[in-house]
């Protein structure tokens, strides 16, 4: 038995000291850590780029994620798949707007909200809100959602100023996030304690001051390519910083295809050789077996081998001892589909969305678990809608109107009256898209059983499934519709009354009863009326 070590006695001695149990001689020490961390031949990588935070990670990363990213978008089918689901989804037309100002009664006041949302639907329109003049506002919406699902992130910048034929001095510009000087370290201080990171001054708590930006996009076209970018420290509160914060300090967004970049870029070369191989295979191929080594081939190569020739609708004649053996590929693979369906599935999971959204192939589930999945992703756009809305089109709207009230664009809200109560007036319901029914007749059912019991609105429902609009749409439209089919004498059946709805109106019975009476009555006196002497001598 070998003798204890030095450490080992040390250890025992303590041991002994503070009543633990001792060792063993001999014995190797053994500690309790989590399966991941423990550290074998075949775990070598795993956490081995150790301990960072997500600036310092993005620090080295940003860059080539966002260029791999916008590459893949440009060129994978399945990336710019992903990309118009989710801004689709969370998009759509637009996120609209419905203004909510109340009187002192708690009354919607109609004609200061009629007011604002009139000016809003001026504004948006793409010569006012838009300092390019190319983009209507919801189209701006789109443009944006895509450039955060792209780039991880996107800049808006507020103008207050006139463009076009607007009255409100206000216009969004787009910036992408290349704009930024992501190397500048040290401009110069401007505040104290304060820091640049990544092209973002920040202040000890990682709040945003300022953001430097580059006049023009590193990549753009120059007529000189002699010139040099300039730089501009715009105040954080003129710009949007729209991006998901997953952890914190986090200064910058990264692309939301982060995690399957690779798996794309690989599927784009996977497939583009099976096509290789595909082509390849479309041709004859074949090889001229033969014991006579003097046999003339209709051509040789470089490398001394000799190739015939076959031409379509010709047989060759070989010559005497020669066989010729065609060779067929196994192309198309036939493993290809359920090997890219494998791959697609991780890449779906990736990007947020479910398979079937992502490839259109349904022939891979059944109805229930397809409409469990479409469920799931539609969970997931409601969670980045409310983001969309909290983050930017809340502080717009507050932006938006302040500019519109002291403009005195507005008539029926004035500025001594917005000042004094500017949260009233701010009040707002934004209405960002909805999904139609899966399954109508059961859904309808559904819901129509929920209103009764308590369980839900009217409200919520039309909410949840008329792509935007709100009950006070669907009313008015439903108005306008029966004034029309009332005025042309058309009667539909959402207009004409069920009978068994009516038989079951409280009195519906005791009023039967009286028409089934007066009906009666009505017959005995045509009967009496057909039994006078008068009017039958007159029949004869």
């Amino acid at each position: 038995m070998r003798k204890p070590t030095l450490m080992q006695r040390i250890r025992a001695a303590f041991g002994a000291f503070s009543g633990a149990p001792s060792m063993p001689a001999g014995a190797v020490p053994f500690s309790r850590q989590y399966a991941a961390a423990r550290q074998s031949r075949t775990t070598g990588g795993l956490g081995s780029s150790g301990n960072s935070s997500a600036d310092s990670e993005l620090a080295s990363s940003l860059t080539r994620l966002r260029a791999a990213s916008r590459q893949m978008i440009r060129d994978s089918s399945y990336a710019k798949r992903a990309r118009l689901i989710v801004v689709n989804n969370v998009i759509g037309s637009g996120v609209g707007m419905q203004a909510q100002v109340k009187t002192t009664r708690d009354d919607l006041n109609k004609r200061v909200n009629d007011d604002i949302e009139t000016m809003w639907c001026e504004w948006a329109m793409a010569d006012s809100c838009h300092t390019g003049g190319a983009m209507h506002f919801h189209d701006l919406e789109r443009a944006a959602m895509g450039q955060v699902f792209e780039a991880g992130e996107v800049f808006i910048r507020k103008h207050y100023r006139r463009f076009g034929t607007s009255r409100i001095p206000l216009g969004l510009e787009l910036i992408e996030p290349e704009r930024l000087a992501h190397e500048l370290v040290d401009p110069g201080t401007f505040v104290a304690n304060s820091e640049v990171r990544m092209g973002v001054e920040v202040d000890e708590f990682g709040r945003a001051l300022a953001y430097w930006i580059r006049a023009r996009h590193p990549g753009d076209l120059r007529a000189r390519v002699d010139t040099t970018d300039r730089f501009e420290r715009v105040e954080a509160s003129d710009i949007f910083h729209l991006r998901i914060v997953d952890r914190w300090p986090q200064t910058r967004g990264e692309p939301w295809l982060h995690t399957v970049l690779r798996k794309i870029d690989e599927m784009n070369e996977y497939t583009g050789s099976e096509v290789s191989a595909a082509r390849a295979a479309s041709y004859y191929f074949a090889t001229i077996e033969t014991d006579n080594p003097d046999a003339m081939p209709d051509e040789t190569e470089e490398d001394g081998n000799g190739v015939m020739n076959i031409d379509p609708l010709t047989i060759q004649q070989l010559n005497p001892g020669e066989k010729l053996t065609f060779h067929n590929p196994n192309r198309p693979n036939t493993a290809l589909d359920p090997f890219m369906r494998h791959m697609l599935r991780e890449v779906a999971a990736g990007c947020g969305t479910s398979y079937e959204s992502l490839s259109r192939d349904y022939s891979q589930s059944n109805y229930s678990s397809s409409r469990l999945a479409l469920l799931d992703d539609r969970d997931l756009y409601k969670v980045v809608q409310q983001w969309w809305i909290r983050n930017f089109r809340h502080p717009l709207h507050r932006a938006w109107l302040q500019q519109a009230v002291l403009a005195r664009v507005l008539t029926s809200v004035p500025p001594a009256h917005y000042a004094a109560d500017m949260s009233r007036y701010e009040s707002v319901l934004f209405k960002p898209r909805g999904w139609s029914w899966i399954d109508p007749t059961k859904e309808v059912d559904a819901y129509k059983e929920a209103i009764k019991a308590g369980l839900t609105t009217v409200t919520d429902v039309i909410a949840q499934t008329a792509d935007g609009r709100d009950i006070e749409d669907v009313i008015n439209t439903r108005k306008r519709e029966l004034d029309l089919l009332s005025a042309a004498g058309i009667d539909v059946d959402t207009t004409v009354p069920d009978p068994a709805d009516l038989v079951n109106q409280p009195g519906a019975s005791a009023k039967a009863e009286a028409d089934a009476q007066a009906r009666q009555i009505a017959r005995r006196v045509v009967a009496a009326l057909d039994d006078h002497p008068a009017r039958r001598k007159g029949a004869a």
